[in-house]
């Protein structure tokens, strides 16, 4: 009896991996979109390759894009903090005005 739980167990753990990495999602998806076709393509194999092509470089846009707003960010923190720093520095070279409010 071992021998079949075994595969089973293994069949089960490997249906969770596909599952948590999003691989039967994609597939399910390239699926659906070649079942809802009006016409079906002459090679489906090339249909759900290209789709699955572009679900994964759309990922990769998608982490890349999320990349960029992340050092885009950061670079804003920085810059916002350089003028703060400048701003400070300006009023101490600069006079106040009369009425006590310092020039922007």
């Amino acid at each position: 009896m071992a021998h079949y739980r075994a595969p089973d167990s293994k069949r089960e753990q490997f249906r969770r991996y596909l599952e948590k990495t999003g691989v039967v999602d994609s597939l399910t998806s390239v699926l659906v979109a070649l079942y809802e076709q009006p016409e079906r393509p002459t090679n489906a194999l090339e249909f759900v390759q290209q789709h699955l092509c572009a679900a994964a470089q759309t990922l990769a846009d998608a982490e890349a894009l999320q990349q960029e707003v992340n050092d885009l960010r950061q670079r804003c923190a920085r810059l916002v903090e350089e003028n703060k720093d400048l701003k400070t520095k300006l009023q101490q070279y600069e006079p106040a005005s009369e009425d006590g409010a310092t020039a922007d």
